[in-house]
């Protein structure tokens, strides 16, 4: 990959200076700079890094917490109390929390229930939910969602770059037909202006009528102009197709004309943008399939803590006391502090609601999500149908392209023998151009409909 660059760089350092040296530049080379460097390529990235930042936010729920409460209050000499309260907490998965605490609180006019040993008091415990929270809860879910949304977050980063890759196609596919136009009309200018030249020595040695030579000239000026046209719309294109080079994020890049494209073709573009609609193409594992799925995944787990809201609050908690907390044999059930809370709303009218509604998505979802198979399916079975009629096309293109051909090499050896006219030879060169500009607009059109396929296929990978 380091030599590719080195060269890709090297090659457009040469078109920027303005050598007269003529480099091409190749489809899979152009591409695989486009996923390299395009910005909007990095900015698709950058949500991954964005995706695996919320993971990493939604797991530090369940961080270690210290805890340290300190409070003192003294008025007029007397000291009425000093409270320490520090608290060491390890949330876990299920809605249960083990915990540590040391309290030491002293005073005079300290409440009787605050009391502890001179030493302070030492607690080891635990804490859970037994039924709402117990099972899931709102740090579970979370996490949960968050990995979900990292997957989503890569299946919707997939289109983007799909959508950058297609349009970046079609700029070089519009290159190459740009590109292709211009050799047929130098092509032709080189034939008129040999031509004219061969008649403007007739002319002058008294073999052809002065007629001719003007006739020559006409369509010497005519394929002037349209050779002036071509290289207007072919520098157009590459100005086009210079929107999607840059040398990295930051730097773009603008193609001279001594860079030309390669010739290319339908098993080179199936390579690069790997498209494949054979039996191992899985309909399901398309981008924006997976993206709704994980989607639906997400709010089955809003719907999952939504359904564990109808469940009543009870909250308990057991703490063992100790003033020896380097004893394992003072933690007994004599010395403990334990506690119960327990809530239930009465009509749990807001918690039914807020389940309803997430089933209404869900549902809403999955229609979405069986219209989106169906669209797909059917879209990629109509660009292949396509596709199959401009094969046809193609080949149909390429017998009238060279019969063409044979119908001028004809009329201008009738003309050598004098039983043709420049005007004849003209109308058939005209009809000639004609056809093979037609025949470029079709292979035009049949590599853009590859590009369709991969926009719809979204392989990007």
């Amino acid at each position: 990959m380091a030599k590719s660059k080195l060269y890709f760089i090297i090659l457009l350092f040469i078109s920027l200076t303005g050598f007269s040296q003529v480099n091409v530049l190749s489809f899979s080379e152009y591409i695989g700079y486009v996923k390299k460097f395009h910005p909007i390529v990095k900015q698709a990235d950058l949500t991954i890094e964005k995706a695996q930042t919320e993971l990493m936010q939604a797991r530090g729920f369940f961080d270690p917490k210290l805890e340290v409460d300190y409070e003192q209050k003294t008025f007029k000499d007397s000291q009425y109390f000093e409270k320490l309260n520090a608290t060491f907490k390890i949330p876990t998965w299920y809605g249960i929390e083990v915990k540590a605490n040391f309290e030491d609180n002293m005073g005079d006019f300290l409440n009787p229930e605050a009391t502890v040993p001179s030493n302070g008091l030492y607690s080891v415990g635990v804490s859970a939910s037994l039924a709402q929270g117990l099972l899931i809860n709102k740090r579970m879910a979370a996490i949960k969602q968050a990995k979900l949304f990292k997957k989503q977050t890569a299946a919707d980063r997939n289109l983007l770059v799909t959508s950058i890759l297609t349009n970046a196609a079609d700029a070089y596919f519009n290159w190459y037909r740009q590109y292709q136009e211009l050799l047929v009309y130098d092509r032709f200018l080189k034939n008129a202006d040999t031509r004219f030249k061969g008649i403007k020595r007739s002319v002058e040695t008294g073999n052809k009528p002065a007629i001719d030579s003007i006739e020559a000239r006409v369509s010497l000026n005519n394929r002037k102009l349209n050779l002036v046209k071509a290289r207007v719309s072919f520098r157009n294109a590459s100005l086009e197709l210079s929107n999607f080079l840059w040398l990295n994020d930051r730097t773009p890049l603008e193609i001279k004309e001594n860079l030309i494209p390669e010739n290319i073709s339908a098993t080179s573009i199936d390579e690069v943008l790997k498209i494949d609609v054979n039996d191992s193409f899985v309909i399901n594992n398309h981008p924006k399939l997976l993206s709704l799925g994980y989607e639906i995944e997400n709010l089955q787990v809003e719907r999952r803590l939504k359904m564990n809201n109808l469940l009543p609050k009870i909250d308990v908690q057991y703490n063992f006391l100790t003033q020896t907390p380097e004893n394992l044999n003072s933690y007994s059930n004599a010395s403990y502090k334990a506690g119960v809370n327990v809530s239930f709303p009465l009509f749990l009218r807001k918690e039914r609601g807020g389940l309803k509604f997430t089933k209404l998505k869900i549902q809403d979802k999955e229609y979405k999500l069986g219209l989106t198979r169906l669209s797909l399916e059917n879209k990629i079975s109509a660009i292949n149908q396509e596709l199959n009629a401009f094969t046809d096309q193609n080949e149909l293109m390429t017998i009238l392209v060279s019969d063409y051909e044979k119908m001028l090499k004809a009329e201008e050896r009738r003309f050598e023998l004098g039983e043709s006219s420049v005007f004849l030879i003209n109308s058939r060169e005209s009809k000639l151009i004609e056809i093979q500009l037609k025949s470029i607009e079709l292979e035009n059109k049949f590599y853009s409909t590859k590009t369709k396929l991969f926009n719809t296929l979204a392989n990007t990978q």
